[in-house]
């Protein structure tokens, strides 16, 4: 799916926890948060896409994670925590190259043309890796050892960047071609954004066939780029993007202008990054992954980053002003998204309180963000009980309903919403300040599913009063509307 990622190290962020967060850009899918308990996790696995089947361990964990609602292509699972505080994200949508795909192609099904033929069975995907991966691991790390196992095994029929976190790292991996892989650890003070593109822009070879301390690949790695001519490096450091990646005209409108939004915000000091003489413009192919930031990083400025429709900028396509350019780069916080989820795992808490995920429904760019602790064995219906028809009775459709009142009328709206997702933000905070005191006092860590019904009681509150207020406003600009009263 097209999304847009973000990655923080533990000692980037304001509090010290590590955090992973994706835009799941679907087509309008209808999304919900549910727990998996371990009886629920299939122990034979098969793909509705790829029709692949898959053996599973006998011991999975417990995990939270936002499925599809309509079941008719797969679980979709998307994001999640599992029982020892490991987040995952999956996935990101990368890009590559006809040399890649020639020299390792896609694991696609194919349906049997003829009577007595067998169906080619595909591979894995993002329908089914967060089922496959999430349940069984301990560590970040252990998550980027386990997808490449099944990478290497079954392949995959699409480009996909996964990443995982646990209180202390954050791993990335990126997939190549349909077996290949390479993975990098987060630097702890760096931040990394990453649109639908191949990211990673450095790569240790010497640390990822020895130690392994940052860097994990392919073991055949270096072998598959030169049995295929694939090096287009000439001197000095080696970068994936120009032997993985792409390097197209439609990246420039479609993606690079996200990491330049992002690189932007995170360092505006140490580049130049408008007018002339600029060291990056929307369009530079050369944006770096990772960042040191400027300052340290929030909940806030992650999901800031993925509402961002280029405000401040000539490309903002709700400004009145003719600029030329308005709306000329693909925003992040489109109008399709599914869910955004920021998995944030903590390291200033009992170690039974150390996982929130943030969740926020519909376009971010008008949607507020929740935080739900995840150490629980199910959750508030308002998250959970989601229905395909639209309903006020769930932040899904309230999100969306929002979204699309607001974005019509979008000039005396947005201060509706900007308060809405303010105060969210802040009673969200609060609630949890509450709570962590609360649980650490009386060592009763249940009281987890507590303070979840009391923050979504709180949103739906908050909800259902935005929904009021732009409901009216939109009400108000219909166009059969006449100054003079006539009753």
């Amino acid at each position: 799916m097209p999304c847009t990622t973000v990655l923080v190290g533990k000692r980037a962020t304001n509090d010290n926890s590590t955090m992973i967060a994706r835009t799941d850009d679907g087509f309008f899918d209808v999304k919900k948060m549910v727990v998996v308990e371990p009886k629920k996790q299939p122990r034979k696995y098969k793909s509705a896409l790829s029709h692949v089947e898959i053996e599973l361990p006998d011991n999975p964990m417990r995990y939270t994670s936002c499925p599809s609602v309509d079941k008719k292509d797969g679980i979709w699972a998307a994001t999640g925590i599992n029982e020892v505080n490991v987040g995952m994200t999956a996935t990101e949508t990368i890009t590559t190259n006809p040399r890649v795909l020639a020299a390792d192609p896609m694991v696609t099904y194919e349906k049997a043309k003829k009577r007595g033929e067998k169906d080619k069975i595909g591979g894995i995907g993002e329908e089914d890796i967060v089922v496959l991966v999430l349940p069984y691991i301990h560590t970040a790390r252990e998550g980027v050892v386990r997808l490449a196992s099944l990478l290497e095994q079954y392949g995959t029929y699409e480009s996909n960047g996964i990443a995982f976190n646990d209180v202390n790292e954050v791993w990335w991996l990126e997939t190549i071609g349909g077996h290949h892989w390479m993975a990098r650890r987060v630097k702890d003070d760096e931040c990394v954004v990453n649109p639908n593109q191949f990211g990673m822009d450095y790569f240790d070879f010497e640390d990822a066939y020895g130690e392994q301390k940052e860097y994990m690949c392919s073991k055949d790695l270096k072998e598959f780029m030169e049995e295929n001519d694939l090096n287009l490096n000439k001197e000095g450091k080696f970068n994936p993007r120009y032997v993985f990646g792409s390097h197209s005209d439609m990246d420039h409108i479609y993606n690079t202008p996200r990491a330049w939004f992002m690189g932007r915000y995170l360092a505006p000091s140490q580049y130049k990054w408008e007018g002339e003489n600029a060291d990056f413009t929307p369009e530079s192919d050369n944006i770096p992954w990772s960042f040191v930031p400027d300052k340290k990083v929030t909940i806030e400025d992650v999901k800031y980053m993925l509402s961002s429709y280029y405000q401040g900028t000539a490309f903002n396509p709700y400004t009145s002003q003719d600029t030329g350019v308005r709306g000329k780069y693909r925003s992040i916080g489109i109008n399709r998204t599914g869910v955004t989820s920021i998995c944030q795992i903590r390291d200033n808490v009992p170690q039974a309180l150390q996982g929130l995920e943030w969740i926020c429904y519909g376009s971010t760019a008008f949607g507020a963000i929740i935080p739900v602790y995840t150490n629980v064995t199910k959750l508030p219906k308002y998250i959970n009980d989601v229905t395909l028809d639209t309903s006020t009775e769930n932040l899904y459709w309230g999100s969306r309903l929002i979204g699309a009142l607001a974005d019509a009328n979008y000039a005396s709206s947005i201060p509706f919403v900007e308060r809405y997702q303010n105060a969210v933000a802040a009673e969200g905070r609060r609630l949890v300040k509450e709570y962590d005191k609360k649980m650490a006092e009386a060592g009763d860590y249940t009281l987890s599913a507590e303070a979840n019904e009391e923050i979504c009681k709180m949103a739906k509150k908050k909800t259902i009063d935005t929904l009021n207020k732009v409901l009216h406003d939109a009400s108000i600009h219909m166009k059969n509307g006449y100054n003079r009263g006539d009753n």
